[in-house]
């Protein structure tokens, strides 16, 4: 099982361990066998230990949040799921009770807990969750696909807000497997144009095939003169901004028209300064995005995977076994991965 290593707390202390306990799931819980789980950039905050991280999650604890996978066992209080259904997994374990529950808010939920940092997670060969966070696939999907539902949901989320994105000028700041995401889901939901940014060849060139009008390695070209450019010196309508990088968040700000959409995803490892000058006089509507809205999210990004409009298979460089899960880290690191899932089984 990949768990965080008790002993050494630091970059690289994660460790493949065997023979640990499988859960019995509890009333309100169900038992999955995973399938696949998805490598996440929260996963490498995690191994690079982060300030976070470290004041967070106790040790040792199994990683993984995007989690897929057969139910094979349901506890007697558990609804809406049965033993054999394929389910991906919602990573906030929510209490429906708090306020922000109460009024449709749940993903912002007073209480919440996340597999993989609070709890074990699914880097594992079998993982006991809520039922209650479990969405039930009503059509065939492959199960790398299932196990992306987590983290498309988000980029689903980020196209929903504000504005939406039909008929908008997009930037996409941030090229990591969630900023690909958004490049699809813009695309398949209507943008004008969409214009994507990173520093890596590899993602650039995967933000092509997802459909980005334009791709702007940011070492070598302006993205807010070609923004600029592009949009006839209106400026982009929306701004996403994945990559938590301070540099990417005042060229987004910078790029964005009067007006204009500044939605934030992606989270800094320490605290960068925002020019709150600049986003008053120039009208800004910030909106950060945590999470999916439950199940609001999920429903639009089933129908758009189910109906064949946005295709996630080919975000997946890499499909490695539980056994090879270090490697992970190591190929995301080096720049050579996109996205890499890890196939328990």
């Amino acid at each position: 099982m990949l768990g965080m290593c008790k002993v050494r707390p630091i970059k690289g202390g994660v460790e493949l361990r065997d023979g640990l306990a499988i859960a019995e799931p509890a009333p309100d819980e169900i038992r999955i066998k995973v399938t696949a789980a998805g490598i996440c950039g929260t996963d490498l905050h995690i191994y690079y230990w982060v300030p976070w991280a470290a004041q967070r999650i106790p040790i040792p604890q199994t990683l993984g949040h995007e989690i897929a996978g057969i139910v094979e066992a349901v506890g007697e209080a558990a609804s809406g799921v049965s033993v054999g259904d394929l389910v991906s997994l919602e990573s906030h374990i929510f209490c429906g009770k708090c306020h922000q529950c109460l009024t449709g808010k749940a993903h912002l939920c007073a209480d919440l807990h996340y597999p993989g940092i609070d709890r074990p997670g699914g880097f594992a060969e079998y993982v006991t969750v809520p039922a209650r966070i479990a969405w039930v696939h009503r059509m065939p999907v492959p199960i790398e696909v299932a196990a992306m539902f987590e983290p498309f949901g988000i980029a689903i989320q980020a196209a929903f807000e504000g504005c939406g994105v039909a008929g908008q000028d997009v930037l996409i700041t941030g090229c990591g497997p969630i900023g690909l995401m958004a490049v699809a889901a813009a695309r398949a939901l209507g943008a004008a144009r969409v214009i994507a940014t990173d520093v890596k060849p590899a993602r650039l060139a995967a933000a092509s095939k997802f459909g980005a009008d334009r791709v702007i390695d940011v070492l070598k070209e302006d993205p807010v003169a070609i923004a600029m450019d592009m949009t006839g010196r209106k400026g982009v309508d929306v701004a996403m901004e994945f990559s938590g990088q301070e540099k990417a968040l005042s060229q987004a700000l910078d790029a964005l028209t009067r007006g204009g959409d500044l939605r934030l995803i992606g989270a800094p490892d320490a605290a960068v300064n925002l020019d709150l000058n600049r986003v008053i006089l120039k009208g800004i509507n910030v909106q950060g995005i945590h999470g999916r809205k439950i199940f609001h999210s999920w429903e639009h990004a089933s129908r758009l995977v189910y109906g064949g409009k946005v295709d996630l298979r080919p975000l997946v460089s890499h499909v490695l076994p539980l056994r090879e899960g270090l490697k992970s880290f190591e190929l995301i690191e080096s720049g050579e991965a996109v996205k890499v899932i890890i196939r328990p089984n």
